[in-house]
């Protein structure tokens, strides 16, 4: 685990899987906006996934007393979480860039 001592293992889990399900909804819900009314592009997909990568690693690293239910003095923030998060937000917004230039060339 990269944070030891300041969240239990559930909330270490928690705070994983919150992003892929972000991820996850933003999916879904462009193909249910696609099937009922005009396609949603690609890289408009992309990029909004790539803002909330970066949202939620902003939040990891200065909202983690209000996320965690413990002593604000003891939670450290998820610095390698967050970097994670905006290593996946810049392949993310590489691809929504690749996307708008060539649609072809993009599978998403």
């Amino acid at each position: 685990m990269s944070h030891p001592g300041s969240v239990d293992i559930i909330d270490f889990v928690l705070l994983t899987i919150y992003p892929v399900g972000a991820l996850f909804i933003i999916e879904i819900l462009s193909r249910i906006i696609s099937r009922t009314a005009k396609p949603v592009p690609s890289w408009l997909k992309l990029s909004i996934q790539g803002i909330t990568m970066v949202g939620f690693a902003v939040t990891y690293t200065a909202f983690m007393p209000f996320l965690i239910n413990q002593d604000a003095y003891t939670v450290e923030p998820h610095a390698i979480t967050a970097f994670c998060l905006v290593a996946l937000a810049v392949a993310l917004f590489y691809q929504a860039r690749r996307a708008k230039t060539n649609p072809k060339k993009s599978l998403y």
